[in-house]
Parts: C-alpha cells; structure tokens; sequence
C-alpha cells in the first residue's frame, strides 16, 4: 500500500511539473557601453569604468584637442577626440575676414586635390605622441564629442547599459 501510494504521488508530481510553464527571462540591455563610429566601434562593461573625463589643450600652438577618456580596470583605455587648427586672429579684427578666406581656400584646395588635411586625421610620432594601451578614436566636430562624453558618464553614473550610434 505504501509503495502503490508513493508511486502514485511520483507519477502525479511528475505529470504537474510536465504541465507548469517555462517562463522566458525578459530582454535586458546588458550592461555595456558601447559606441560605434565610422572608425569603428568600442564596447566596455560599465563594472569595469574606473572614470570619464574631458579636457582640452592645445598642441605645438598649432591645433586645439578636446578629448574625452574613458579609464577602466583593464589594461586597455580609450580617448575620443576630435582636433581644430587655431587660426591666426588680427588685432581688434582688422583683416580678420582676408585671414578666415585664405584658410578657406587652403581646405578647399586640399580637398580638390584629395589630400586630408593633416589636423583632420589621426597622426602618431612614435614614441611621442603614441600611448600604449589607448585606444584612439577622432570624432569630427566638439558636437559629436559631446555627445560620447554625456552617454559615457550617463552609463557610468546610471549602472545602465547604452549603445550610442555616431555618425560623420
């Protein structure tokens, strides 16, 4: 009686966990950053972010940097920036416009010939201007920039996974 009772209680405990439900786990944004751009695409934990910073300064007199830098615990951080040549100003504006064209026509020139202007591409003297371990990203315009920094720090100060998607 016993045994028949047993088997009884199996085959119907079996029989109801036959028929309960699998529940399917919802969607969920892991917990990433990630950025694609036309250069290509980053992707880092947010566990892992140790700090997002923006600063600029200005190189050999030459050009503007504003960047920003994403610090994790790996070994590996990433810098986006984008770099603006500093154009020669005359006192109290006199001339200034002559000044401003002669630049113009040296972009367009160089984009007829098509040759990049130096100040728009990323360029490394080794070992001066090479970081090891960065990752290195140029970004067109402060615009875009900005953008990375605000999702960067939003994701980092949120705990909350984002994807932003730049375009040129």
């Amino acid at each position: 009686m016993k045994r028949a009772l047993l088997a009884f209680l199996l085959v119907g405990a079996t029989a109801l966990c036959a028929q309960t439900p699998t529940a399917t786990p919802p969607t969920v944004l892991p917990p990433f950053w990630r950025c694609d751009l036309p250069g290509g695409t980053y992707e880092v934990a947010i566990r892992s972010i140790v700090s997002v910073s923006s600063h600029e300064y200005i190189v050999d007199g030459a050009a503007r940097v504003t960047e920003v830098n994403v610090d994790t615990l790996g070994n590996m951080a990433v810098r986006f920036y984008c770099i603006e040549p500093i154009t020669p100003q005359t006192p109290l504006g006199v001339g200034q416009s002559a000044i401003d064209r002669a630049g113009e026509l040296a972009k367009e020139i160089a984009g007829r010939a098509g040759q990049d202007e130096v100040w728009q591409r990323v360029v490394k003297s080794y070992p001066t201007t090479t970081h090891s371990h960065t990752i290195e990203y140029r970004v067109p315009n402060e615009e875009q920039l900005k953008k990375i920094m605000t999702s960067a720090q939003t994701s980092f100060e949120s705990g909350r996974g984002t994807i932003l998607k730049m375009t040129e």
